[in-house]
């Protein structure tokens, strides 16, 4: 992801890549850059806008050194809990810099997030499946996590009521159900090589179901909305979670 987002940067006419940070990388080049191995060197170059996909744990010791650098932060990494998301949105609310934060940035993904919250008021049961690459340390997804919670606001604002208690008594297999995220969905993950990032949520009602899929097949369906956030970031004050009040929606 990392080497995509500096393509992309690069790529556009209107931005300019001034710095690349991979400690596991440092002294490779890039773009015509040199790798650097600490955040640290960002304010140095100039940078006015750092993307971060790198794991929670060192998101956790970044975010508050962008804030106090006055560096607008672009953040793709999920794994960070809600009192930590409110913790980082006071320090950039203090901070002349801005943050932006989003479980996926595919445009696709987005728009089945806001799918999903549209139907689920109006159906009886959903589950979750996600899939994604065999090398993805975290299950089940950051996507995955946000779709359920969604779900589960929008029931709970409609009045929908909670979804009814799984029927199912014998498991053959511990874990066959899946895990049970927000709201009591269940969220099934799904790990092989060849895949790269895909999700799929089935409805059901009385007589019908309903299926909302989202496939990333490339890293670069992800760049759209990482440069929409990039341009965006420094006109929405404090620390904007999701892509979804960017893209109206």
């Amino acid at each position: 992801m990392g080497r995509e987002v500096c393509l992309a940067v690069a790529g556009a006419p209107d931005l300019e890549l001034v710095a690349a940070v991979d400690p596991g990388h440092v002294g490779h080049e890039i773009e015509g850059l040199t790798i650097v191995g600490d955040v640290g060197e960002l304010t140095q170059r100039g940078v006015e806008v750092v993307v971060d996909f790198s794991v929670a744990d060192a998101v956790r010791a970044n975010l508050p050194r962008y804030a106090e650098a006055g560096i607008h932060a672009v953040v793709g990494t999920t794994g960070l809990s809600d009192a930590e998301l409110e913790a980082a949105a006071e320090l950039f609310a203090g901070s002349a810099a801005n943050a932006v934060v989003a479980a996926n940035f595919a445009i696709g993904a987005v728009l089945l997030l806001r799918f999903c919250e549209l139907a689920a008021p109006h159906m009886d049961g959903m589950e979750v499946i996600e899939l994604h690459h065999d090398a993805k340390r975290d299950a089940p997804s950051g996507t995955a996590m946000q779709t359920a919670a969604g779900i589960a606001a929008a029931r709970q604002r409609a009045g929908s009521g909670p979804l009814p208690a799984d029927p199912t008594t014998e498991h053959v297999l511990p874990g066959a159900r899946g895990g049970v995220g927000p709201g009591d969905v269940h969220i099934h993950s799904v790990r092989l090589p060849g895949l790269i990032a895909h999700e799929e949520v089935i409805f059901g009602a009385l007589g019908q179901s309903l299926t909302i899929r989202h496939d990333s097949y490339d890293r670069r369906s992800f760049m759209p909305g990482v440069l929409l956030a990039v341009r965006s970031v420094s006109a929405r004050p404090g620390l904007t979670r999701g892509l979804e009040s960017l893209l109206d929606v």
